[in-house]
């Protein structure tokens, strides 16, 4: 027989876009993993009426509170809305095109224990697409994320991630807001900054790929659109990109 894991004092905080496919995937990998939460939230960002109308047959399934919006209003208000609606004191934040391993549960209990017994502690992240440079402190599987700006490298300025994640319900009150009106990577970037800036505390995962997978089918394609220099494999254009980031974030931290 399975073990049940109800994860008390945790609201599952999921936002939408015209993906309603990938969500019943990740919430059915939750139910097959045995995992409940205290509460869900669903929180749609103007998707298509189709989706709505999808949205609403799997709210009957999933029992969880969809918060709709008129028009789409971006990333930084899709979050600001959901998490507005959480009333327990962690929220486990997850875009919806995210899948959960079969050693979540157990990894995800640790997280738990740790966040509930170390106050100094803002989040815990569990994916990322590459390793955090600066780790310490093992503690089965997680580590502290240290930031340093005289540290080398650019990558140390990532402690801060959209990509799923455990936080507190304070969050917002010690690091802002999401900005709105703004594209995506502007508004995950300026949380990351205010982050930094205000002495944030997490957690990595070490071994992020084997926690979450994140799936982008053919039919429910990222909804996420980046301009082609920020991913081309050019040489140049690579080279280019790292001494821009470098420049850029130590400017931006330091103003």
């Amino acid at each position: 027989m399975k073990k049940e894991h109800f994860f008390k004092g945790v609201t599952l905080l999921v936002t939408h876009y015209n993906r309603s496919q990938s969500l019943e995937q990740l919430l059915k990998s939750f139910i097959d993993l045995d995992c409940r939460f205290e509460d869900i939230v669903v929180s749609d960002d103007g998707s298509k009426p189709e989706h709505i109308d999808y949205l609403q047959l799997l709210q009957k399934q999933f029992d969880f509170r969809l918060l709709t919006t008129p028009k789409n209003k971006g990333l930084g208000n899709n979050i600001n809305k959901g998490q507005d609606a959480v009333q327990t004191p962690l929220t486990l934040y997850v875009q919806e095109d995210f899948t959960p391993a079969a050693i979540f549960p157990e990894r995800f209990e640790h997280a738990v224990r740790l966040i509930n017994s170390r106050p100094e502690i803002d989040m815990v992240r569990f994916y990322a697409y590459f390793e955090y440079p600066y780790l310490k402190n093992p503690d089965q599987g997680y580590y502290d994320m240290v930031f340093n700006l005289w540290r080398p490298g650019y990558r140390k300025f990532y402690m801060y991630s959209d990509h799923p994640h455990l936080r507190r319900n304070n969050f917002f009150a010690k690091f802002g807001r999401y900005i709105e009106g703004q594209k995506g990577d502007f508004t995950e970037y300026s949380m990351m900054m205010s982050f930094l800036k205000k002495n944030g505390k997490a957690l990595f995962y070490r071994d992020f790929q084997n926690l979450f997978t994140q799936k982008n089918s053919e039919a429910e394609p990222s909804t996420m659109k980046r301009e082609s220099w920020r991913e081309s494999d050019n040489f140049f254009l690579s080279q280019l990109r790292h001494l821009y980031r470098h420049l850029k974030f130590n400017f931006d931290y330091l103003i």
